[in-house]
């Protein structure tokens, strides 16, 4: 890992301009960093990074993430003292579909990155990974030292991913962080796009008036993270030249239901016709509930925006 404590003012963010990437611009421009956003805007969308492109810290260049000659051109010409890898396929369903589209775009880009900073001043990475890598363990919460069996394509790059960065670090003196996001949630969250969780479809459609439809009997629970107190942590192991990196659990530690979501926002819109119930979905995770413990003591990172709190910014938004 690398001994380095040089400060870091220089920050590349690949899906810069997505739901996530975008407030981890947001962050990192409040921490008085200079910000490079790559995007292929083939999900992002500029209009997410309408308010940090008003700073002369941020630009956004369009470019494919897992393209080498453009990655080494973008290395090249910001020379960032890090780089937060957030581009992805983040769809499960399309990785199924497509397996060598989520190949290239969930592990080789991973390298065009990795062996870009290598080359380059850069000797910092920061990794969106997955609670996905745990697969249908039932040792709840889950532990960053408990085992990985990722039951889908998407799961399996990321454990892929996680292991090359790894290997990059020990042979090049990287320092790479891989954090292992779990249900993440929040404003600019595209309730209309293929890859939004149930909290963004929901909300949506409750604003809209609508009801909604569950799959099962709504007992199932995840561990909902507010996407402000995850870019907070991204954004600090980006930029702590003290970190030397390591792999963590993103999450709260807090399991919600579906029936809890629906209280909210029931008290929100009182008038919207109760939840119709139908059958569970082949394949689904009844639980899922991370230990952040580890972020905590070794990031100092705490991620405790009250999931009612977080819902409300969210319906704010759309």
């Amino acid at each position: 890992m690398s001994e380095s404590t040089s400060p870091i003012e220089r920050v590349l963010v690949t899906g810069g301009a997505g739901f996530i990437g975008s407030h981890t611009c947001d962050r990192l421009l409040g921490l008085g960093k200079t910000v490079l956003a790559v995007d292929d805007l083939s999900t992002g969308h500029r209009e997410n990074l309408a308010g940090a492109l008003e700073s002369p810290d941020c630009t956004l260049v369009e470019a494919d993430a897992a393209d080498p000659a453009a990655m080494e051109r973008v290395f090249d010409d910001f020379e960032p003292d890090a780089v937060v890898h957030l581009a992805a396929l983040v769809s499960v369903p399309q990785g199924e579909a497509e397996p060598g589209r989520n190949f290239r775009l969930n592990v080789a880009a991973t390298q065009v990155v990795a062996d870009a900073a290598r080359r380059g001043i850069c000797r910092r990475i920061v990794f969106a990974s997955s609670a996905a890598v745990y697969g249908n363990s039932e040792a709840l919460p889950l532990r960053e030292d408990g085992a990985t069996d990722p039951i889908s394509q998407y799961g399996a790059a990321k454990l892929m991913s996680e292991k090359l960065l790894r290997a990059y670090a020990i042979s090049y003196g990287l320092a790479a962080t891989c954090f292992r996001f779990f249900n993440v949630y929040g404003p600019r969250q595209d309730p209309r796009s293929p890859y939004s969780g149930v909290v963004s479809i929901f909300a949506d459609r409750y604003r809209a008036g609508q009801p909604v439809t569950v799959n099962g009997d709504g007992g199932q629970s995840r561990d909902f993270i507010y996407v402000g107190d995850l870019a907070r942590a991204v954004a600090a192991a980006a930029t702590d030249p003290a970190q030397r990196g390591g792999v963590y659990n993103l999450c709260t530690g807090r399991a919600t239901t579906l029936l809890d979501l629906i209280d909210i926002l029931a008290a929100e819109y009182p008038e919207v016709p109760a939840p119709s119930f139908g059958p569970e979905r082949a394949g689904d995770i009844r639980h899922s509930l991370g230990d952040p413990a580890a972020a905590r003591e070794v990031l100092a990172v705490t991620n405790d925006t009250p999931f009612a709190d977080g819902i409300r910014a969210l319906l704010a938004s759309l």
